[in-house]
């Protein structure tokens, strides 16, 4: 398959043993339930395998509406999904999912959604600083309207959180224009990225006259840190992107684009460091 086939959102690369792993969105129906979550296997970022499905979410009582936002990191000797599913609650929450292979069967970690009870959130993307494991995730607009990214701390074995989610920063705190016709700030799809002069970075989405990929600075190099808005990376109708390096050792950016139902693919643009920043070359 070439992207131009692939119809999915949110698109995550895990680089795995000379190959790469794609996870995302399944496109077709977004915002219904789409019965889990496939990976695509390739080596050159253009042809990729048939989707093999890695998560049943049927099977384990999950797919009820959002099955959202897959992405896959290699913690320990694991392999561990973060994705977005409703909660019995019936609201969206991010689950931990784990296995021993980026291939799957993955199964989820515990019974429960990891960010807090009580919130819609979605979006969870796991951050390791000094060997400590952390969730960063969106709390959503949809129920609070000025949507915020927080962080919580999980315990070692990524099971529970350990501390009170932390505001990171709200939407409506952006220069640009946050606001979709509802008078909501919206965020989404947050990724950490360490810079390699130790600069801590992170990329979100947000709409700034159509999605857009912003990018947003802590002062002390720490989750911790105070927060600022950096210009935006890309402003094309797409986002929700996540950065990794190509077999060749090349920095890229993968995001959805465009935005719009039923069009959505995965996009590849390789980008730089600048001595503040990321820059699209």
């Amino acid at each position: 398959m070439k992207n131009k086939d692939i119809h999915i959102r949110d698109p995550f690369v895990l680089v795995h043993d000379g190959k790469y792993y794609m996870y995302g969105t399944r496109g077709a129906n977004f915002g219904q339930a789409t019965g889990g979550v496939d990976v695509y296997i390739g080596t050159d970022l253009e042809n990729w395998s048939d989707p093999i499905q890695v998560f049943d979410s049927e099977k384990y009582g999950l797919n009820k509406q959002a099955n959202w936002a897959p992405e896959v990191h290699k913690f320990g000797n694991k392999y561990y999904m973060l994705a977005t599913f409703m909660k019995p609650d019936g609201l969206r929450g991010t689950y931990i999912l784990v296995s021993d292979n980026p291939e799957g069967e993955f199964v989820p970690l515990t019974g429960k959604a990891i960010t807090p009870e009580g919130w819609e959130c979605l979006d969870g993307t796991l951050y390791i600083e000094d060997s400590v494991p952390y969730c960063v995730f969106c709390h959503e607009h949809t129920q609070i309207l000025d949507g915020t990214i927080n962080y919580i701390q999980l315990s070692p074995d990524l099971k529970e959180a350990v501390t009170e989610p932390i505001e990171i920063f709200k939407a409506s705190s952006f220069c640009g224009k946050t606001q979709d016709e509802n008078d909501h700030y919206i965020t989404d799809g947050p990724f950490m990225y360490r810079k390699a002069d130790g600069k801590l970075l992170m990329i979100w989405s947000t709409f700034v006259n159509g999605y857009a990929q912003c990018v947003a600075a802590s002062d002390n190099g720490k989750i911790n840190g105070k927060w600022s808005h950096l210009p935006t990376l890309f402003d094309k109708d797409g986002g929700h992107g996540m950065i990794f390096k190509t077999l060749e050792g090349k920095l890229m950016l993968t995001l959805h684009r465009p935005n719009g139902q039923p069009d959505e693919r995965p996009e590849f643009f390789e980008i730089k460091e600048t001595d503040e920043s990321l820059q699209i070359i």
